[in-house]
């Protein structure tokens, strides 16, 4: 059984957000929901300013604290390491929100549209089977893994190639020979968590 993992290449990201519209569009979360969001940083003073671009998403830890948080058992890893919510199990506590050390949770609130109640025809529907007052996250677009296509849609998306999608268990793919080669790092290593979702510097 794989366990599905990503490598982001920070110095490949160019901070053009084609990850986070295609994560967008792929899912279609409601407003205010952004899976795959890109932060930010400016690094060095004057003249020397070098902007850093950083992509997030959940790492679908190894050890994940929101699963152990939940208490409806909404939150579950499926046994190719990617963590999944069950919509018609959760009920809204968000002690998951509060356990992830990540950021990585988010919680459609309203069903209203971001600019009033107005839908589009798209907006309608891609936002069915979304229930308000649940938690929503990234799923490394299982259900494209579980159609046998092998890539979440932000990493087909990227231009610059800096996101890698495989499988973390083959010490033969191109994830686990980037992490290897590169010195790949976790976010927060403090946290214990394991994620699956390594950085290159």
């Amino acid at each position: 059984m794989p366990r599905w993992g990503m490598v982001i290449d920070l110095t490949r990201c160019v901070g053009c957000y084609a990850c986070t519209m295609a994560c967008k569009v792929e899912n279609g979360t409601p407003p205010g929901i952004w899976y795959a969001p890109v932060y930010e940083k400016e690094l060095g003073h004057y003249p020397t300013v070098k902007r850093l671009f950083i992509p997030a998403l959940c790492n679908h830890c190894h050890d994940a604290p929101c699963v152990k948080a939940c208490p409806s058992g909404a939150l579950r890893k499926r046994e190719d390491g990617i963590v999944v919510v069950d919509q018609d199990r959760c009920c809204g506590s968000r002690a998951c929100m509060a356990a992830c050390p990540y950021g990585a949770l988010h919680f459609y609130a309203k069903e209203e549209g971001e600019y009033g109640p107005e839908r589009t025809a798209f907006e309608q529907a891609f936002y069915k089977p979304y229930k308000v007052g649940t938690v929503q996250k990234c799923t490394f677009c299982a259900h494209r893994i579980d159609r046998g296509v092998l890539t979440p849609a932000c990493v087909e998306t990227c231009p610059t190639g800096c996101r890698v999608f495989g499988d973390l268990s083959d010490p033969d793919s191109e994830v686990s020979h980037l992490i290897r080669r590169r010195n790949g790092v976790q976010a927060r290593p403090e946290a214990g968590t394991c994620p699956s979702v390594f950085y290159l510097r």
